[in-house]
């Protein structure tokens, strides 16, 4: 047992598998980045983090037996994320949807990025945003901690540490990934427009999913 862990290398590998699992958090990530590059897609990036970190705080305060144990209020949380990344969804479709039809001068690409959002902000609302996140986590990580073990704050520091650290590896990727196809989007202007639609509907699905999510 170390610090209160159990079968450590089985949470290793289960965190790393979960990780990759495709989600709103990396999906927007890789959008940003593809359509803005490293730099923005490192504020999402940023977002995505702070985000995962307060759930994980939050899951191991006690939060999501609250949840679980309060239907209303977990379905008000619910409802509202899921309307938020429903939004998104539909923001995207109209970005691509002008895009699309637009010029494709300077003046046009110049205006692009002037309506560049704030990728920190809208990924950490993306993140705080989901309570079955919340349940996950403590879901997950209570699986591997030693509840005979005097710290368990420790604990839980060193599974959020070490799931941290690979939705930053996988994160990097998908963002150095994204700078690729925003190379190419410069001299495709419909092939960006595809790709938000396509991330848009995405985000559409994941909305309808979060809001016919059960506790159970």
């Amino acid at each position: 047992m170390f610090f209160g862990i159990t079968d450590l290398w089985t949470y290793v590998l289960g965190a790393f598998l979960i990780i990759l699992l495709p989600g709103p958090n990396s999906l927007y990530v890789l959008a940003t980045a593809a359509r803005h590059g490293v730099r923005q897609g490192y504020r999402g990036a940023a977002g995505v983090f702070i985000g995962d970190t307060v759930l994980m705080v939050l899951a191991a305060a006690g939060v999501a037996s609250l949840l679980k144990s309060t239907p209303n209020l977990f379905n008000v949380v619910k409802y509202v994320g899921a309307a938020y990344l429903a939004w998104i969804g539909f923001q995207m479709l109209r970005g691509a949807w002008r895009s699309w039809r637009a010029p494709a001068t300077a003046e046009t690409a110049s205006a692009v990025e002037r309506t560049v959002e704030e990728p920190f902000r809208k990924a950490l609302v993306i993140s705080l945003m989901n309570p079955k996140a919340i349940l996950f986590f403590i879901a997950f990580f209570i699986q591997f901690v030693d509840p005979a073990y005097d710290a368990p704050a420790l604990s839980f520091l060193i599974l959020g540490a070490i799931c941290q650290v690979f939705s930053m590896l996988y994160l990097s990727a998908l963002i150095f990934g994204g700078t690729f196809l925003a190379r190419q989007f410069r001299a495709r202007r419909r092939l960006s427009a595809g790709l938000t639609t396509g991330v848009g509907v995405l985000f559409i699905c994941f909305g309808v999913k979060l809001a016919t999510a059960t506790l159970s």
